[in-house]
């Protein structure tokens, strides 16, 4: 018998000191077992012995396999607790300017109709229930131009009067770049850049950007289009001339006003207001709308069947169509064409701020003050919505529910989440591809663990030998290696949460390393963030160890097995 069979027997035994001699050992061994010495607490302490046989601070094939399960615990850890920290962050971000419900005017399901009522709409709106502010919402696109750069953007109105909107984008300026950044937008024309945008065009905070609206280009079209034509007396000649000669011939004296039968009238009315719908020249257009209008004033009398005019309403109505007779071609083009310029001369805005963007989240290339963002969108005086803030934007959902029931199918809301729906989505696909991917480091070192038990199984037989030669079952066998694995899934994961939190804490300093070696992989300029967020959620980390110690556990199964059933006299003899 070796001696580190008699070391096995001495353990077997339970006894602090070493055996004298085998047989000594061995009958101690089965007075052990008949007084009923509790076999997992023997299993378990022989499982611990295994893990540090020479009682040194620890064995070398421990510390591999626990530095496997710490390591793929840890880079769990950290890698979902960024994610987890980007999608807060991010979320945090948008919920500074974005509405957490959009209401817009849905009539005949047309959800993007300009709302010329918006001052009503926004009393009603302050009115639903957990709403804490409302205000206009415009969201366009214009090009920006500076210098020799233009560039295509997207602009968002900002209601500077609405103290949430204006702190919202606070947060969000660079001030480290860009220390004179501010976010007063005030009623001028002022600005706020992304920092995307800042970088790609050079732009610092006081220059100077024009704004071309895109809506300018429909009306230049429109109005090139008309100066191609011939006069509407010649380019609807048919038309025009039985109007105007059916209009002149129908007219009768009535005592001192004109009267006109209504269904004549309704005739030439509905073929005048037939051309009214093309491309006319501008000049041309007034003269005919002046002509229309001039028809709408007459007084309806149902009883004689006619329209009835006062002398000053016939007398406009045949100074329209003379006018229209004699228009000047050139002359009109002129004009049009002048009339351009007041049209196509872009909107110049001061940069007063730049915001920290990233390039995760799609987020308005410039933020400017509402009455701009109404001459940027052609909306006049109107609006394009109505948005909400409430004082829970997570609660926007039922919120949302409740609303539709009060103010009816006229009107759309959109939440927060249904906007960025496409992102949020993408997000979590890939925080799920995360777990995927990292959940492989912790099964490898689990499968690295296996491969360090068949090892010790192996230096292990004729000890195993000797305890099922003094009656230890199956069981208990296994116990004592499964124990093993079990003792370092607890350690590894453990260990590998509280590094992995010592890790996100340090972030900063950490990133600032990789920095100084010209390796960033989370630049700034991509997240949108200087120091990486990071959120440590303890129902998460606590789900990755116990996955770890599951792993680890059904690791030292299968050699935990294959070693209870080995043969007792063939593990004696170490074959």
């Amino acid at each position: 018998m070796t001696v580190r069979s008699s070391r096995a027997l001495a353990i077997w035994n339970l006894s602090p000191e070493p055996a004298r001699s085998v047989g000594k050992t061995c009958v101690n061994g089965r007075q052990a077992l008949a007084s009923g010495i509790k076999r997992r607490s023997f299993s378990f302490l022989l499982a611990r012995r295994y893990l540090n046989p020479r009682r040194a601070v620890l064995s070398s094939f421990t510390l591999i396999s626990l530095l496997g399960v710490l390591l793929g615990v840890l880079v769990l850890v950290v890698v979902m607790a960024v994610y987890a920290g980007l999608e807060r962050d991010v979320k945090s971000r948008l919920l500074g300017f974005t509405p957490h419900i959009l209401l817009r005017h849905a009539v005949n399901g047309l959800g993007d109709r300009p709302m010329d009522d918006w001052q009503a709409a926004l009393a009603e709106a302050r009115k639903l229930p957990r709403v804490q502010a409302a205000s206009a919402f415009i969201s366009d696109n214009v090009i920006l131009d500076i210098e020799t750069s233009q560039r295509p953007v997207v602009f968002r109105g900002v209601d500077s009067s609405d103290p949430a909107q204006i702190d919202g984008i606070e947060k969000m300026l660079d001030r480290q770049n860009y220390p004179e950044s501010s976010a007063d937008l005030g009623i001028d024309d002022r600005v706020v850049v992304s920092s995307i945008l800042a970088e790609q065009l050079s732009i610092q905070v006081g220059d100077t950007v024009r704004l071309y609206s895109t809506r300018n280009f429909e009306e230049v079209m429109r109005a090139y289009k008309a100066t191609e034509k011939p006069p509407l007396r010649d380019a609807f000649a048919d038309v025009w001339e039985k109007s105007t000669v059916a209009l002149t011939a129908a007219w009768k004296p009535v005592g001192d006003q004109s009267a006109i039968a209504i269904g004549t009238l309704t005739g030439i009315y509905q073929s005048l207001d037939s051309i009214r719908a093309e491309d006319l020249r501008e000049p041309e257009l007034e003269l005919l709308d002046g002509l229309l209008v001039a028809m709408e004033s007459g007084q309806r009398d149902e009883a004689a069947g006619e329209f009835r005019f006062a002398a000053e309403a016939k007398t406009s109505i045949e100074k329209r169509i003379q006018e229209l007779n004699t228009t000047d071609a050139e002359k009109m083009d002129g004009e049009t064409l002048k009339g351009l310029k007041n049209i196509v001369l872009p909107k110049e805005a001061k940069v007063i701020g730049v915001y920290l963007a990233s390039q995760m989240a799609v987020t308005p290339d410039l933020f400017v003050p509402l009455p701009l963002a109404q001459k940027l969108a052609g909306l006049g005086e109107s609006v394009q919505g109505i948005a909400l803030r409430l004082d829970d934007a997570y609660a926007a959902e039922p919120v949302a529910a409740q609303s539709r029931l009060i103010l009816g199918t006229e009107w759309s809301l959109l939440t927060w989440g249904d906007q960025y729906q496409a992102f949020f989505a993408l997000i979590n696909q890939q925080r799920v591809m995360m777990y995927f991917a990292l959940s492989f480091i912790v099964l490898v070192s689990a499968f690295s663990m296996m491969a360090v038990m068949f090892t010790v199984t192996i230096q292990k037989r004729q000890e195993i030998g000797v305890m099922k030669a003094l009656g230890a079952a199956p069981g208990q066998i296994v116990r004592v290696f499964l124990y093993q694995g079990m003792i370092l899934g607890l350690l590894g994961a453990i260990l590998g949460i509280g590094f992995g939190r010592v890790v996100i804490y340090f972030r900063g300093p950490i990133q600032g390393v990789f920095r100084s070696l010209g390796f960033d992989p989370f630049t700034a300029s991509f997240t949108g963030f200087g120091v990486l967020p990071a959120y440590n959620n303890p129902l998460e980390q606590s789900v990755i160890g116990l996955l770890a110690f599951i792993l680890c556990s059904l690791a030292a199964l299968v050699p935990a097995f294959l070693a209870a059933r080995s043969d007792a006299a063939k593990s004696l003899r170490n074959l």
